[in-house]
């Protein structure tokens, strides 16, 4: 039977994945980390791409596949067109929630929290003229967090200072009130965000839109009829992070090493 995909670098995407399963329970999925290649924000734009054909182009041709979720955002806002254009299934983004966040604004100030490919992309300015040309975005790109947040999954303590530093030019007293959090490893670190930039800063993730634009895209009344991670590839011959991502794997699945026949 035909199964969901979630893909990212790391185990960012397993926020993502958690808000689709909350709603779709009955749908068995499939994770694809590169994590041999992570973090994402750091690797050049036609290098990313590659990879993440050759990571799609290995999964496809082991598995049937329903639809596709590219839970990255750097990743998304760089390699949908491609993907689209190779793969019959449905295959869905993850891009900033500038909409939704200039929506929620009360002073008008947005910041968009992201790794550095992320905010610097065509595609997320033009997401800021289609819904925010009347506000003021301010961007911060880091990929510091998404190392951080993969260490809080493995137990490691958040280092508070550290995240401080990092958020640093918004916490001068004239920062957004409402941040988008324009990477999926980020809402892993939204209580340490929201205890750095004040309880009365909103912040935004796409995470429940990504649910219920897969719902809209799937056939009624499908699926399998017991949910969860069926299968856990990685990139990596030394992953880090599997222990985390096996408590939600199905009993008897085991992960697998996914060698990417690629030139990048």
């Amino acid at each position: 039977m035909s199964q969901l995909l979630f893909f990212d670098s790391g185990v960012g995407g397993l926020s993502v994945w958690q808000e689709v399963h909350h709603s779709l329970p009955q749908w068995q999925a499939i994770y694809a980390m590169d994590d041999a290649a992570f973090p994402y924000g750091e690797l050049t734009e036609s290098v990313l791409v590659a990879r993440v054909l050759a990571v799609f182009e290995e999964i496809a041709a082991r598995h049937p596949i329903a639809l596709a979720v590219v839970a990255c955002n750097t990743a998304s806002t760089l390699v949908l067109p491609e993907l689209r254009a190779r793969f019959d299934f449905p295959i869905v983004g993850v891009v900033p929630a500038i909409k939704p966040a200039a929506l929620q604004t009360r002073s008008g100030k947005i910041g968009l929290l992201a790794t550095p490919g992320t905010v610097n992309r065509p595609y997320t300015r033009q997401l800021e003229a289609d819904f925010a040309k009347d506000k003021t975005v301010l961007r911060l790109g880091s990929s510091e967090l998404v190392i951080m947040a993969e260490a809080k999954l493995r137990g490691e303590p958040v280092d508070m200072a550290r995240l401080e530093g990092v958020l640093a030019p918004w916490l001068n007293g004239h920062g957004p009130d409402t941040v988008i959090l324009g990477c999926t490893h980020f809402p892993l670190l939204k209580e340490e965000l929201a205890q750095v930039l004040g309880n009365g800063v909103i912040l935004v993730d796409s995470g429940q839109a990504i649910a219920r634009r897969v719902a809209s895209l799937l056939p009624q009344a499908t699926g399998n009829k017991k949910g969860g991670l069926s299968h856990l590839y990685h990139t990596a011959e030394d992953p880090k992070g599997l222990a985390l991502l096996r408590r939600w794997l199905q009993p008897g699945a085991v992960p697998e090493f996914l060698p990417l026949h690629s030139s990048s």
